[in-house]
C-alpha cells in the first residue's frame, strides 16, 4: 500500500511540475504577444516580464537538471525553446519598429485576472529541438543583444 501511495504522490507532483512550467509558459506567452490580454482582448508586448519569466524557467531546468522525469525534462525544455525563439523573433520585430512595445496598465480598482483561463490552444506547440546545447547558444547569443 505505502508503494501505491508512494507512485501516487510522484505522479502528482510530476503533474504540478508540468502545470507550473506551463503556467510561467502562458505568462511569458502573454507577454510576448502571443496571448491577448485577458482586459483588452488584445496581444501586448512587455519584452522585460517576457524575459523575466523565460529566465525564471531557464534557472528552473538548469537548478533541476538530471532531478526531472523524461516527461518533465521535455516539458521544460520545449516550452523554454519555443518560448526563447518567440522572444528573439518580437525582439527583432520591436527593434525594425514592428511591433510596439507595451507598458501594462495596472488598475488597482481590478483585481488580476488569471492567466491560467487562457484556452489550451493558445499556448505554442513543442517545436523540434535537435541538440538542446545548440538552441541555448543561439539563443543566448541573440537574446544577449536585445
Amino acid at each position: 500500500m505505502a508503494e501505491h501511495q508512494t507512485s501516487t504522490q510522484s505522479g502528482e507532483l510530476s503533474q504540478r511540475f508540468v502545470e507550473f512550467v506551463m503556467m510561467h509558459a502562458q505568462n511569458a506567452a502573454l507577454f510576448l504577444g502571443q496571448i491577448p490580454n485577458p482586459k483588452t482582448g488584445q496581444g501586448e508586448v512587455n519584452l522585460e516580464l517576457a524575459k523575466m519569466f523565460i529566465d525564471q524557467l531557464a534557472m528552473i531546468q538548469e537548478k533541476t537538471r538530471g532531478n526531472l522525469t523524461g516527461e518533465e525534462a521535455t516539458v521544460l525544455r520545449n516550452a523554454l525553446s519555443n518560448l526563447q525563439m518567440a522572444y528573439v523573433e518580437v525582439a527583432q520585430q520591436v527593434g525594425k519598429g514592428g511591433a510596439q512595445p507595451a507598458a501594462p496598465s495596472v488598475d488597482e480598482s481590478k483585481p488580476e485576472a488569471s492567466t491560467s483561463e487562457a484556452p489550451a490552444s493558445a499556448e505554442p506547440p513543442p517545436p523540434t529541438v535537435p541538440d538542446e546545447s545548440e538552441s541555448k547558444k543561439k539563443f543566448t547569443k541573440s537574446y544577449g543583444s536585445g
